[in-house]
């Protein structure tokens, strides 16, 4: 089974290097590309490792020993701070349906409560079914809201939240894209 560790400074590698497979697996499922993020330099890493593990946010790295196989990351709104925004939600292939999305959703849960957050927002792209149920069964919903996907105007994004004072579930599935 993975561990989970803050997004730091630290793991910084682990941190570059689980979002890029996760771009490349499943670029569907994010706002952002390989091709731009592969760019970054160490220092443009290293603040975004910082955004993570700061006041404002938090990021977790599920590790199968030294091996990254899951992320995933909160932002506080800056206009409402009871309110955070779920980012970079990404389980490996070969590592889905073990409870690793799951845990990284208990991270952020346990974090949001500590930072005082009321609801979890996170954006879904109407593709990825399974990420959606998943996200369903940890106590998301449609919210209605729904934006254009930047990349590919066939497809487009959900908007689905849910109460942090929910209690974590357990499902024993995790989403495909994310």
């Amino acid at each position: 089974m993975a561990t989970l560790e803050a997004i730091s400074e630290q793991n910084v590698s682990a941190f570059r290097a689980v979002r890029l497979r996760a771009l490349l697996d499943s670029p569907s499922a994010f706002g952002s590309t390989y091709a731009r993020e592969a760019e970054f330099d160490d220092a443009k890493w290293l603040e975004r490792a910082a955004n993570m593990s700061g006041q404002r946010g938090a990021g977790f790295l599920a590790l199968d020993g030294n091996e990254p196989c899951g992320i995933i990351g909160a932002l506080l709104n800056g206009d409402e701070p009871h309110i955070a925004q779920v980012v970079s939600m990404w389980v490996a292939p070969t590592y889905r349906r073990g409870g690793i999305a799951s845990a990284l959703i208990g991270a952020i849960g346990s974090w949001s409560q500590a930072h005082g957050v009321h609801t979890l927002r996170l954006m879904v792209t109407s593709c990825n079914q399974g990420a959606i149920e998943f996200y369903k069964r940890c106590g998301f919903a449609m919210t209605g809201n729904t934006e254009p996907y930047p990349h590919d105007p066939a497809l487009i994004e959900y908007e689905m939240a849910r109460s942090v004072q929910i209690a974590e579930l357990q499902p024993n599935t995790s989403p495909p894209g994310d």
